[in-house]
């Protein structure tokens, strides 16, 4: 495998407080991992930093062996990184597909070969009969199918998912996790951030566990489940994963 994103202890301070200590994990291409932690762990400032929102103040990411810790958010879609949000944040006054088809004019040469990519894709996130819906008519879980479908239409390499299962129900929570569990099919490696523990240790196959800014744990979904400090810190108990 290769190794397509990496992190060298990137620190991230706002004030005294460092919300991200000294970080280093990597990511192979075609991996599914894994990000968990408490609420206020420096999760959604990691994924700022790796997708150009924030500015480390120390450290390095280097995305295909590249530095570009700093890069501008535009810069990071535009070499292949895509995330969604923990709140949907569709264009309102579009339709469905054409939602999809903002994200899809990235790589496409016009719109109408922008909304054919776009349509493709929403038949493969299970939204084909909503493309010409206006996005107010859908629901919580349509909704999250919608902010993949916005991220797929980027060609990304790598996809940054912010708690993508909140809010669903466990049947949306199923398809929702098959859809992740595919991506790297599509040559798209996967980032996941996960409160809907279940899925997410039903599908990754490594897990990195933050706690206060620091990592506390990397392994497997088993590991994980039985790690002291992960328990003490996070789970509260031992995970069964049968």
């Amino acid at each position: 495998m290769t190794r397509l994103l990496e992190v060298r202890e990137l620190t991230r301070a706002f004030g005294a407080l460092n919300a991200v200590n000294a970080v280093s994990f990597s990511v192979e291409q075609g991996e599914v991992l894994g990000l968990i932690g408490p609420n206020g762990a420096g999760k959604s400032t990691l994924y700022n930093l790796i997708a150009g929102a924030l500015a480390p103040s120390s450290g390095q990411i280097l995305f295909e062996g590249r530095e570009v810790q700093g890069w501008k958010s535009h810069h990071a879609a535009r070499a292949g990184l895509a995330r969604t949000f923990q709140i949907p944040k569709p264009f309102r006054h579009l339709s469905v597909i054409d939602n999809v088809a903002v994200s899809a004019l990235l790589h496409q040469p016009g719109v109408s070969s922008a909304r054919d990519y776009a349509g493709a894709i929403l038949a493969d996130v299970g939204l084909a009969d909503y493309a010409h819906a206006p996005v107010g008519i859908l629901t919580v879980g349509l909704l999250k199918r919608l902010e993949v479908a916005r991220a797929v239409a980027l060609r990304p390499k790598l996809v940054l998912f912010d708690e993508i299962m909140a809010g669903l129900t466990p049947t949306e929570v199923a398809g929702m996790t098959k859809l992740i569990a595919d991506l790297p099919a599509r040559g798209i490696t996967v980032i996941w951030v996960e409160h809907v523990l279940y899925a997410i240790m039903k599908t990754a196959l490594r897990i990195v566990v933050l706690h206060r800014g620091e990592i506390i744990a990397d392994a497997t979904p088993e590991k994980v489940a039985k790690d002291s400090r992960v328990i003490r810190a996070y789970l509260g108990e031992e995970m069964n994963l049968a």
